[in-house]
C-alpha cells in the first residue's frame, strides 16, 4: 500500500512539474531548432533536479574515466528502465540530444518537450532514418553530443545486455567521434521495465567507463567495434553485479 501511495505521488509530481515547465517550452518555440534543443535540455535538467529530489531518489557518480570538458561524444548505455531518461539527464550536464522513437512525441504535453530535445527517428521509414543520421551528424559537428541506447529498446531478460544494433557505431566511425560507455545499475530497480506503478525511492548510480576512440576502424571493421563496446560494457556490469543478472 505504502509503495502504490508513494507511486501516485511521484507520478503526480511528475505532472505537475511538467506542467510548470511547459509555458517556457511553448516560449522557444520561436528559437531555431538548435538553440530550442539546447534550451530545453537546460529546462529538462531542472525537471529531473527537482522531480527526483522530492521523490528521493538521489544520483551518483562512480568515475572510472572522467568526461572531457568541451569534447563531444557518442554516450552509450544499459537500457531497461523509463528511469533511464533522468538518469541521463543527471549523468551529463554538458550539452547534449539523444536518439528517440518518432512515436514518444504523440504522447500529451511531454511529447512536445521531447520532441525539441531529442532527434526522433521512425525505424520503419528508411528517408526518415537517413534524416535523423544527417541530423545526428550535423550535432556532432557543432560539438554536441548525442546519446544512443544500442539495444534499441528496453532489455528485459536476465542477461546483462541484450543486441546491440549498429547505428552507434557506424556513427562513431563515420564522424571520428569517441564512444563514451555509461552504466545506469539502478534504473531497474527505481522503475521496473514492466510497470510505471514500480517507481520506488533510492539511489542512481552512473559508472563513466573509458571513452572507446573509433581512429583506425573502417565501415567493415563495425562488428569489430561494436563487439569491443558490448564486451566491455558487459564485463562491467557483472563486476559492479548489476541486480538483474541471473
Amino acid at each position: 500500500m505504502l509503495q502504490r501511495i508513494y507511486a501516485f505521488y511521484a507520478i503526480l509530481m511528475f505532472v505537475l512539474i511538467l506542467l510548470v515547465v511547459m509555458p517556457f517550452a511553448l516560449l522557444l518555440a520561436r528559437f531555431n531548432k538548435k538553440q530550442k534543443g539546447l534550451a530545453v535540455m537546460r529546462l529538462a535538467h531542472i525537471w529531473s533536479d527537482v522531480w527526483l529530489w522530492l521523490i528521493g531518489i538521489r544520483h551518483q557518480r562512480i568515475v572510472e574515466a572522467e568526461l572531457e570538458k568541451g569534447k563531444s561524444y557518442i554516450f552509450v548505455s544499459n537500457h531497461n528502465s523509463y528511469m533511464d531518461i533522468p538518469q541521463l539527464l543527471q549523468a551529463v550536464r554538458s550539452p547534449l540530444k539523444g536518439l528517440g522513437k518518432a512515436e514518444v512525441g504523440d504522447i500529451p504535453l511531454f511529447g512536445i518537450i521531447y520532441k525539441a530535445g531529442v532527434v526522433t527517428v521512425n525505424r520503419s521509414c528508411a528517408e526518415a532514418r537517413a534524416r535523423s543520421v544527417a541530423e545526428l551528424k550535423e550535432l556532432l559537428h557543432d560539438g554536441i553530443s548525442i546519446y544512443i541506447a544500442p539495444e534499441g529498446t528496453f532489455n528485459e531478460s536476465n542477461v546483462p545486455l541484450s543486441k546491440f544494433y549498429d547505428g552507434a557505431f557506424r556513427l562513431a566511425i563515420q564522424t571520428q567521434t569517441p564512444i563514451k560507455p555509461l552504466l545506469f545499475l539502478d534504473a531497474v530497480d527505481r522503475m521496473h521495465w514492466s510497470s510505471l506503478l514500480t517507481i520506488n525511492p533510492g539511489k542512481l548510480r552512473t559508472v563513466y567507463l573509458d571513452a572507446i576512440s573509433p581512429a583506425g576502424y573502417t565501415e567493415a571493421d563495425l562488428p569489430v567495434l561494436r563487439q569491443k563496446v558490448y564486451d566491455v560494457m558487459e564485463a562491467k556490469l557483472r563486476e559492479y553485479k548489476a541486480s538483474w543478472i541471473r
